[in-house]
């Protein structure tokens, strides 16, 4: 007798993945977890419970029973950062913790940040002391700038004067062209919370997550912040790429915003995310205020917001800008430290004022200012600023 054929499943069900079709949980973490625990990136670093081994070679001992929780620093859908004392050293660090979830978008951002953490020696960028991997946890250590992000700072006296914002100009372009130089990269998100500051006035990049690789110059995939988004990075097709001067008109509205003590495209100016986004692109962008800066800074600004692109000066030729060179022979003598020591003072004074403006105004970052965008969220459309809550430093 021949074997009866099987009966076809009924239509409805045709379409549906039962409960045995479904992978089990993590299964798409396979490749990166062992059973041993440890979390392999395949040619570039294994973080294990004990800290992280990279193929170049480096690696960075560190794990969490050396380490004491001081304080949360902040915390948002990416993740959580405490303030934390190292026993052997007897240094303050953040440490980030990040669940990996059912994400491998994660795992590339986690793999790009540890990469560019720890081989960016430079001054102008946060140092990196290690990282480890517990269960289904990432945490990785780095410097603790005490005075948290930039957006924090500027509210004090409406923003900052002349010869401050020129250092803080020159330290976010010394940051940016050594990403670019040394390491091909190109940050793409450059705005005021991911630019950290410490109390003896030094000025550091940080989150590198979505930094992208330089191929001849471009990247093609369009992350970040859409308030400080290069027109040309707004009207693009997804497909498109954009070159290292997007990054360059970033740091023009974050010298803007820094300058002025205000975001200059503030939401409750305009009805809609598409309108602010329409006067990004199509509206001439304000200018430093003409009482507060000289002829030199307001250049500065005016040239890294060129709408054209192709127009906006590379990183070297910013760093020999007059604005910066105003006051290059003159470093020293600006109280960076006095400046940050003042605004970390006056903001304490106001925490209570400043409290109820970020709760009334439907703030959602840790610490951000009345003023920038990430303030702005609520009051009847809010733009993307996913990294937000991933910042270093940050208070709430």
């Amino acid at each position: 007798m021949a074997a009866r054929p099987p009966r076809p499943k009924p239509a409805f069900t045709r379409n549906l993945k039962l409960e045995k079709d479904v992978p089990p949980p993590f299964a798409n973490f396979a490749k990166y977890v062992d059973p041993s625990g440890k979390l392999n990136f395949a040619g570039k670093a294994v973080l294990h419970a004990d800290g992280v081994d990279f193929s170049s070679g480096n690696s960075y001992k560190i794990n969490m029973a050396e380490l004491e929780l001081r304080e949360e620093l902040g915390k948002g859908q990416y993740g959580v950062v405490q303030k934390v004392f190292h026993k052997p050293t007897k240094v303050i660090m953040a440490m980030k913790e990040i669940r990996l979830e059912l994400d491998t978008g994660k795992l590339s951002q986690i793999l790009m940040e540890l990469d560019v953490l720890h081989k960016s020696h430079s001054p102008y960028i946060v140092e990196f002391y290690g990282a480890f991997f517990i269960e289904s946890c990432v945490y990785y250590c780095m410097e603790y700038m005490d005075a948290g992000s930039l957006d924090r700072l500027i509210p004090y006296k409406n923003g900052v004067p002349e010869d401050v914002l020129s250092r803080i100009a020159f330290s976010i372009v010394s940051g940016l062209r050594f990403l670019k130089d040394e390491l091909k990269i190109i940050h793409r998100d450059v705005k005021p919370t991911n630019v950290l500051a410490n109390s003896k006035g030094e000025i550091k990049l940080c989150d590198f997550g979505v930094s992208g690789q330089l191929i001849q110059s471009l990247a093609k995939t369009n992350i970040g912040c859409q308030s400080y988004m290069a027109p040309e990075r707004i009207a693009m097709s997804d497909n498109a790429a954009y070159s290292v001067a997007s990054d360059v008109w970033s740091l023009g509205i974050s010298c803007l915003e820094v300058g002025s003590g205000k975001y200059p495209y503030p939401a409750n100016r305009y009805d809609s995310i598409f309108a602010q986004l329409n006067a990004i692109v199509h509206e001439t962008p304000p200018d430093l205020p003409h009482d507060r800066f000289g002829p030199e800074a307001i250049d500065f600004v005016r040239q890294c917001l060129q709408k054209d692109a192709k127009a906006r000066p590379t990183y070297a030729e910013l760093i020999v800008h007059p604005f910066i060179l105003k006051y290059q022979d003159h470093a020293d003598e600006i109280d960076m430290a006095g400046w940050v020591q003042g605004a970390l003072e006056w903001r304490q004074a106001h925490a209570d004022e400043l409290h109820q403006l970020k709760n009334g105004g439907g703030g959602t970052g840790a610490g951000s200012s009345p003023s920038s965008p990430a303030s702005n969220h609520g009051k009847g459309f809010g733009l993307p600023n996913s990294l937000r809550d991933m910042m270093f430093g940050r208070r709430q």
